[in-house]
């Protein structure tokens, strides 16, 4: 689209996405303070949460982080009592990483803030148009990582 004689080009939806996630993560950052946590060790929680005993590999893939982050990230959970690491039953040298009640307690104060900004910031918008924008954003990562 040609901007109009004087005004500025619309920005391009790459910015504007960054916009909204530098917008999002000081608000999740600013809810998840009071609970202890930053905004990666509540991704890794959640991610634990909806798949316990994942390998710290890949929650360090779905949390965002390096591998070496994640295993520091994850000594900094279990000192707070939030996370616990067994030895898987197929391999003893392999530890498990999974919530304690502490951390589930934490997780479930912290999803309920979380809840509130993802509400607000989805208030303009009717269900099925948040369906919609969430294949949308599913489909541009899918996109994006196969041009990686």
């Amino acid at each position: 689209m040609a901007p109009v004689s004087g005004s500025l080009p619309e920005a391009r939806t790459a910015y504007l996405l960054k916009q909204l996630e530098l917008a999002l993560r000081a608000r999740l950052d600013a809810a998840v303070r009071p609970h202890g946590l930053t905004v990666v060790q509540y991704t890794a929680l959640t991610e634990l949460s909806r798949d316990p005993g994942i390998s710290a590999a890949e929650l360090a893939r779905r949390s965002f982080v390096s591998a070496q982050t994640m295993q520091e990230l994850i000594a900094r959970l279990e000192q707070q009592g939030l996370v616990q690491r067994v030895p898987a039953e197929h391999n003893k040298r392999v530890l498990e990483t999974t919530l304690t009640e502490r951390g589930e307690r934490t997780l479930h104060a912290s999803d309920h803030e979380v809840d509130e900004i993802e509400q607000d910031m989805l208030s303009d918008f009717d269900t099925e148009a948040v369906e919609a924008l969430r294949q949308a954003l599913r489909s541009c990562t899918k996109r994006v990582r196969k041009g990686a």
